[in-house]
């Protein structure tokens, strides 16, 4: 089975810097897209960022210019650099992957664990 692992959350003051990691946690067959999601307190998750495999990429709104979503192909990686943070940006945030395990299934969709960013003075 699959696992997304992801590190990177903690406590940050407006203005800083956080970048969160994801990798499975073995060898994949195939990855598609990649992304990642935040939800805050009461809200639905919603889209934060994502790659397609051809390194695509799109942005909420909300975070465009100040997040960068990134893949590392070899180590079944992919990775979100925020910079400029906001209170508004606190949430728990999560890796979601579209893979393919191995060459005998189909493709599945993942979910990181989730990891807490919090913004705040």
């Amino acid at each position: 089975q699959v696992q997304l692992v992801e590190s990177g959350g903690g406590l940050v003051q407006p203005g800083g810097s956080l970048r969160l990691s994801c990798a499975a946690s073995r060898s994949i067959f195939a990855i598609n897209a990649m992304g990642w999601y935040r939800q805050a307190p009461g809200k639905q998750r919603e889209l934060v960022a994502a790659i397609t495999s051809g390194g695509s990429t799109n942005y909420a709104d909300s975070v465009k210019g100040r997040f960068t979503i990134s893949r590392d192909n070899a180590k079944n990686a992919v990775y979100l650099q925020m910079n400029s943070l906001k209170p508004e940006d606190t949430a728990v945030y999560y890796c979601n992957v579209d893979l393919r395990s191995s060459w005998y299934k189909s493709n599945s969709v993942y979910w990181g664990q989730g990891t807490q960013v919090t913004v705040s003075s």
